[in-house]
């Protein structure tokens, strides 16, 4: 086997590492809208959109960023936290506390 052949090999087997980390946190970290019935029509689909957005501004800034990328544009907490130069943790908690937020607002 020639050195070519070794790098080639090595290559895609780190490609399908990385994608198959890719896949297990888009599952852990699903984005909003993919998840809908099919069967579901247009007019419903909106109204849901309208009203999570109308939830996502009851938030502060920071936290609606946060949401909006990781749900709404299908980012993970990794990619958001290196776009916003905060750590992915500090995404994370970010992440709860809104979803703790979010989920008071609607109980009420």
């Amino acid at each position: 086997m020639s050195a070519y052949d070794d790098y080639k090999k090595e290559i895609y087997r780190i490609g399908w590492k990385v994608q198959y980390k890719a896949r297990k946190v888009r599952t852990r970290e699903f984005p909003l809208f993919d998840n809908l019935p099919n069967d579901q029509n247009f007019t419903t689909y909106s109204e849901t959109k309208i009203w999570i957005e109308e939830l996502l501004n009851q938030l502060p800034s920071q936290g609606r960023i946060i949401l909006d990328k990781i749900y709404l544009q299908d980012m993970t907490e990794n990619e958001v936290a290196n776009e916003l130069h905060i750590s992915q943790q500090a995404v994370s908690k970010w992440k709860k506390k809104m979803i703790q937020t979010l989920s008071q607002i609607v109980n009420f």
